[in-house]
């Protein structure tokens, strides 16, 4: 798998990263959402940069302009509820991507710290031949990203693989080199130090679900 990290020389993207994780300002769920997104625009932009391009000449009102547009048919893939506002960053840039919704979350049988990853709803486009760009705030353990991955492959024979996150952890890193092809792009905005006991992300910023759209029952 080709790791990309994002946040290793000072720029924007470190300024929104500290806003997201500030306990000062959680309470302001519009400024998560916007930061988030903004956070998922310039990803859009790094990533970009690893697309395929093609020649166009475009007509101008004075002429002609040799110039260069994204060849890659891309597919922005989200994992629900926390992967919105990135995605709606990835769409921004991307706008002419079709997209695709899955859910994942944690099941917790025994109603302790064991938990296994259920994917249930999916409304995805058709990604056969094309590059599709799974985007998800949190790479903890990494099994939600896979099973989604997973899920994916039942639905066709993609050209490209990329995951977005936004803040990963070692562990989950880890499990996604393992367990996802060689050819996978994994791009990280932050990495943070480790897991704690329930599997959540340190430092990390809490769950970002809630913070941006409220706590589920």
């Amino acid at each position: 798998m080709q790791i990309h990290h994002l946040s290793e020389n000072n720029s924007v993207l470190n300024h929104f990263l500290g806003q997201i994780r500030d306990v000062n300002i959680h309470n302001d769920s519009l400024r998560f959402r916007k930061n988030m997104e903004r956070i998922g625009e310039i990803m859009a932009y790094e990533m970009s940069k690893s697309l395929d391009y093609q020649a166009v000449t475009i007509p101008t009102p004075l002429g002609t302009k040799p110039t260069h547009y994204i060849k890659n048919p891309l597919v922005i893939c989200s994992v629900l509820r926390a992967g919105l506002t990135l995605h709606n960053g990835f769409l921004n840039y991307f706008d002419a991507a079709e997209n695709g919704f899955i859910s994942a979350y944690r099941h917790h049988p025994n109603n302790d710290d064991f938990f296994e990853i259920i994917v249930q709803y999916q409304a995805v486009a058709d990604i056969n031949n094309k590059t599709v760009v799974v985007v998800d705030p949190m790479l903890a353990t990494g099994q939600s990203i896979v099973a989604v991955f997973k899920r994916l492959m039942e639905r066709g024979t993609p050209s490209e693989i990329h995951i977005a996150v936004v803040i990963a952890a070692p562990e989950g890193i880890a499990h996604l080199e393992t367990e996802l092809p060689d050819t996978c792009h994994l791009w990280i905005a932050a990495t943070d130090d480790h897991l704690n006991e329930h599997s959540y992300i340190v430092p990390g910023l809490g769950d970002a679900g809630d913070l941006a759209y409220g706590q589920k029952l």
